[in-house]
């Protein structure tokens, strides 16, 4: 269930933006060589968006992507990062460690700014409550 709420657009959709923003996928190719290009949305409809090229898959335990953010048109603003996210099992529970490179200072700081931190907790925990209804239904 957690490798598809990664991988499937349907689900990341319910769980990847902090609340109150949304997440809105346009495409996504969730294979070698494709790309989700996708929108966080502010309730005031701003949307921050993003594109993410898969440079590596292994089925239900590890994929790989550049992130980088975009306009509207999926022009790319680089620089981006390379994410490397690992899924195990530990105790019946499965663990995600992600690691995530910024070739620059400034796409950090860029990511910072954003509230990157904090929106992570918030749609790690939108994770968890998904999950949770998941399991239950």
């Amino acid at each position: 269930m957690v490798w598809d709420a990664y991988t499937k657009p349907e689900l990341l959709d319910q769980w990847w933006a902090p609340k109150p923003m949304t997440s809105r996928t346009k495409a996504m190719d969730f294979e070698v060589g494709g790309r989700k290009f996708y929108a966080m949305v502010s309730p005031e409809g701003d949307e921050r968006w993003a594109v993410q090229k898969y440079t590596s898959i292994t089925p239900k335990s590890n994929f790989k992507f550049f992130n980088a953010f975009a306009d509207k048109d999926e022009n790319l603003q680089l620089p981006g990062s390379d994410w490397d996210l690992n899924f195990s099992d530990q105790d019946g529970k499965t663990k995600v460690s992600i690691s995530i490179y910024n070739e620059s200072l400034e796409r950090l700081e860029r990511m910072i700014e954003f509230g990157f931190r904090e929106g992570t907790e918030m749609h790690l925990q939108n994770l968890e409550d998904l999950l949770g209804k998941l399991t239950q239904g």
